[in-house]
């Protein structure tokens, strides 16, 4: 039976990173998508540490997107098809790895870092937001991941804890109705924009994307929930190499670095909880 090819769309272009050596890498990693401000640093300095690594194809896709690649043996971009098989795959789930674990193409993986959700806001934030339970108001319009993002439950969770069920139906379900919660599909791009414009008041994200739109110039500024709110306790970034891995020598490498405090310290630079202590 032939498996149908999952589709990238067309405006994940800038998600496919070094296409060129797609057939002759000697690396390939399929990263959790919200990671991607963080990559070129962190390639550059895994490169350092093994430059016999030369050639890197590697895709910044929601990790859903990506565990279909990997479950169908490629997947549809344009006109063209993707058949490669990554060394190593990143999830922000570990529903993921436990599948890929039934099918025998993982063996083990770890938890190598955590993020934390927090509201982005135009600077001077206009409209006083303080807290989460403000969203709720009439007047305040949500950029609001879609509920095909993985970021999206993290959020619920966040509403859920600020507010109960009814915080979460006012946002999710009264609000969207109203025209004040707009869904997203590709939230780290669109949120940011809608931002700037003033299209909307406030956007729930990783925290990692505010320091990256405030690293581009945007201005924008960060409203914290605060710990017991932002679930840094329950994201967990799951890294995995792959049974079938094409380069597993080199999957081995980059497993070995991720876990390294010069690795760690990169992705704290960005915004993000590191789970490996470095000095």
């Amino acid at each position: 039976m032939k498996v149908e090819l999952p589709e990238i769309p067309v405006n994940y272009k800038d998600d496919l990173h070094n296409l060129e050596y797609l057939n002759e890498a000697d690396l390939i990693l399929f990263m959790a998508g919200n990671q991607f401000m963080v990559m070129e640093e962190l390639l550059e300095a895994f490169q350092k540490v093994y430059p016999e690594v030369k050639k890197i194809f590697y895709e910044t896709l929601p990790p859903g997107l990506e565990l279909k690649q990997i479950l169908a043996g490629g997947a549809r971009f344009g006109d063209m098809e993707i058949k490669v098989t990554p060394d190593i795959y990143t999830a922000v789930s570990e529903s993921a790895m436990q599948e890929l674990g039934k099918k025998g193409l993982v063996k083990d993986y770890f938890i190598y870092l955590h993020n934390r959700i927090v509201l982005m806001v135009p600077k001077g934030n206009p409209a006083g937001i303080k807290n989460v339970t403000d969203l709720a108001q009439e007047n305040i319009r949500i950029s609001q991941p879609g509920p095909l993002e993985d970021i999206t439950r993290y959020i619920v969770e966040m509403y859920k804890k600020a507010g109960g069920e009814e915080l979460v139906h006012r946002i999710m379900e009264e609000k969207r109705a109203e025209g004040t919660t707009i869904f997203t599909l590709v939230h780290h791009r669109e949120t940011p924009l809608r931002i700037v414009k003033r299209t909307v008041d406030v956007g729930p994200v990783w925290a990692t994307e505010v320091i990256h739109a405030q690293n581009q110039g945007l201005p924008v500024e960060m409203v914290d929930p605060g710990e017991e709110l932002d679930q840094r306790d329950k994201v967990n970034y799951y890294i995995t190499a792959l049974t079938n891995a094409p380069h597993p020598e080199n999957a081995k490498k980059f497993l070995e670095f991720i876990k390294s405090s010069e690795a760690q310290k990169i992705y704290a630079k960005y915004g993000f909880v590191p789970h490996f202590p470095f000095s």
